[in-house]
């Protein structure tokens, strides 16, 4: 039996590859002889840069860059054999870095991203393809910027102070892109605008610490800031605080886009590097997941197009996740053929399912496959 396991991450416990693996592992304890061919996936965010590096080869260097606190931390670009460097916006921006409490995207920055688009430059790269998700930023971009030469300045010419909120003061823009002719790509699966109802600071301050009031000051100061990139930073296109893909991590999409960029799906992006339309031609079985399937996951995330892309070769395809809450018909409908949950395999909530699939998710990951193996391996 051919199966292929393409799952997700489960935020903030496995990233994709050891997703993968911790399944596998489980079904060969029942069916050694099964073909099993892993293809962990990403979209923009969290574990873009391992998963292409797994599928792509190419060199991963090293970079000491920031979080969204200016506080060090590691991060890296994959260099491939044509010129690519492929970056991923939440080594240095992502939420997953800052407390719950230190989460204040009028403070918060996306200078260290920057130091990584720079480091890619220096390294020769002539495409730079950056992933964006999973930000606790909302500056637009502003703190990236800094690193490739351009300041933002209050109306005295003093530069600003990093954060989204500094934004409402922004008045002119001091330097210009450091970028030596090198081709920028947003690889994002979100179409959210930069401004307004649906833009960047609407829908998704909230997750990365906004109140009400922050998020109409936030949004505020991302109109200014677009205003002002389109009028002083040449080649901006018009209409930028609308564009879509602009709101994709906190504006960095339209700081992007600014700088020339163009946007692309990250997740199509992936799935074309990892060859999966062939794996998927040739499974007889499609294992997928992540670390919540809910209601979201069935519009337009990673699980979504793998069970739709099954549904339509006429395989069935099962989701593992840490916790399921999606409702059988809506899933079936996607083409999802049955879900596991591991908190449901620990006991349910009431007996400490929770903490257990938090604490020990490779070994309920096991444990799904072996049973899993047991149910479908002929």
């Amino acid at each position: 039996m051919r199966v292929l396991l393409c799952p997700d991450k489960f935020a903030g416990t496995l990233p994709a590859p050891e997703v993968a693996a911790a399944v596998a592992e489980g079904w060969r304890t029942v069916s050694p002889g099964d073909e099993l061919v892993l293809r962990p996936l990403a979209d923009g965010g969290p574990g873009f840069v391992a998963v292409l590096a797994g599928a792509l080869g190419g060199r991963r260097l090293p970079v000491p860059t920031v979080d969204p606190l200016g506080r060090p931390v590691a991060g890296e670009i994959l260099l491939t054999d044509d010129g690519t460097a492929y970056l991923e916006s939440a080594q240095a921006c992502g939420l997953h870095l800052l407390a719950a409490a230190e989460r204040d995207p009028k403070a918060t920055t996306s200078y260290g991203l920057g130091l990584l688009v720079a480091a890619a430059v220096e390294a020769g790269a002539r495409t730079v393809v950056t992933g964006l998700g999973g930000s606790a930023t909302n500056d637009g971009g502003a703190g990236m910027l800094t690193p490739l030469g351009v300041t933002a300045l209050d109306s005295a010419g003093r530069a600003l102070p990093y954060g989204g909120s500094a934004l409402a003061a922004v008045a002119a823009l001091d330097g210009a892109p450091r970028l030596r002719g090198v081709a920028l790509v947003a690889a994002t699966d979100v179409d959210n605008p930069l401004l307004g109802l649906h833009g960047a600071s609407n829908v998704y301050g909230p997750q990365k610490g906004a109140t009400r009031e922050d998020v109409l000051l936030l949004d505020a100061a991302l109109e200014r800031w677009a205003e002002l990139l389109e009028r002083e930073l040449p080649g901006c296109p018009a209409g930028l605080g609308a564009l879509p893909g602009g709101g994709a991590a906190g504006g960095l999409g339209a700081a992007l886009l600014a700088l020339g960029g163009r946007c692309e799906s990250g997740i199509g992006l992936v799935t074309r590097a990892i060859g999966l339309d062939a794996a998927l031609d040739a499974a007889d079985l499609v294992i997928t997941g992540e670390g919540s399937f809910d209601h979201q996951s069935l519009r337009g995330k990673v699980v979504a197009g793998v069970a739709g892309a099954a549904r339509d070769r006429g395989v069935p395809c099962v989701v593992l996740a840490g916790q399921v809450s999606t409702g059988r018909r809506e899933a079936a409908a996607a083409g999802v053929t049955d879900a596991y949950s591991l908190v449901e395999h620990f006991g349910g909530e009431e007996r400490g399912g929770l903490a257990a699939a938090l604490e020990r998710p490779a070994e309920g990951l096991r444990a799904l496959g072996a049973r899993l193996a047991g149910q479908w391996s002929r």
